[in-house]
């Protein structure tokens, strides 16, 4: 198995995006409140960071695309039955489980970073968004929407209303559920790769660190 030819499968890019994403959300997990700054600051790359994923899914290298592990229900299913008998097929590049599950995490993430930049919006108003985050001003737009459904003379006056603390609180808590379902798809994705690289004998994390898997005939399905 050492010796068996190595092809190249993860660009650097996908590599990249992994490996920064597994050390953004670990960072904004741990710090919350506590190092409020850190949190903000890593939410905001992690939401550029799937902007940029969610485009080289579309225009990436071969099985970077949605195209190549994007699969129907149906076969997603009997994938996870093929799995449990143990006679799954391997797949040079995500397996249809595996694939789904990243669409999953994709939206979870994406959605964990909305209601986190929007309670964060409607929390503190007066905090100006720099030109270079333009895809968070959208998001400022549904935070100051949400906030602004009775008319108010200021802005100021509108965050200390009893109605847009009460926003503002169902914003935080549906930020913290996300975030919390993320950290339990986080452990599953992990005991897949654990799964997957004992049935197939293959290391999946070290083929996401060099990009390189074996070839086999078997495997380009």
């Amino acid at each position: 198995m050492n010796h068996a030819r190595q092809v190249k499968v993860w660009d650097p890019l996908v590599r990249t995006f992994h490996w920064s994403l597994v050390v953004l959300f670990t960072l904004a997990y741990v710090t919350g409140d506590d190092a409020a700054a850190v949190h903000i600051w890593s939410g905001y790359i992690v939401l550029a960071l799937l902007l940029l994923r969610v485009l080289w899914g579309l225009i990436g290298t071969r099985h970077a695309r949605f195209s190549d592990f994007v699969y129907p229900v149906t076969f997603i299913l009997n994938y996870a039955k093929d799995m449990l008998l143990g006679r799954a097929k391997r797949y040079l590049g995500h397996n249809p489980l595996g694939g789904a599950m990243i669409v999953i995490m994709l939206v979870t993430l994406v959605a964990t970073c909305v209601t986190g930049i929007a309670a964060q919006r409607v929390d503190q108003p007066s905090v100006a968004l720099t030109p270079a985050q333009p895809a968070i001003a959208m998001i400022d737009l549904f935070s100051a929407a949400w906030a602004d459904d009775d008319r108010f003379e200021g802005r100021e006056a509108r965050t200390h209303d009893k109605e847009a603390r009460k926003r503002n609180k169902l914003l935080r808590e549906t930020h913290e559920f996300f975030a919390n379902l993320m950290l339990l798809l986080v452990v599953i994705h992990i005991g897949g790769v654990l799964l997957g690289s004992l049935m197939h004998r293959e290391n999946l994390v070290r083929a996401m660190l060099n990009g390189r898997k074996r070839a086999e005939a078997s495997s380009e399905i």
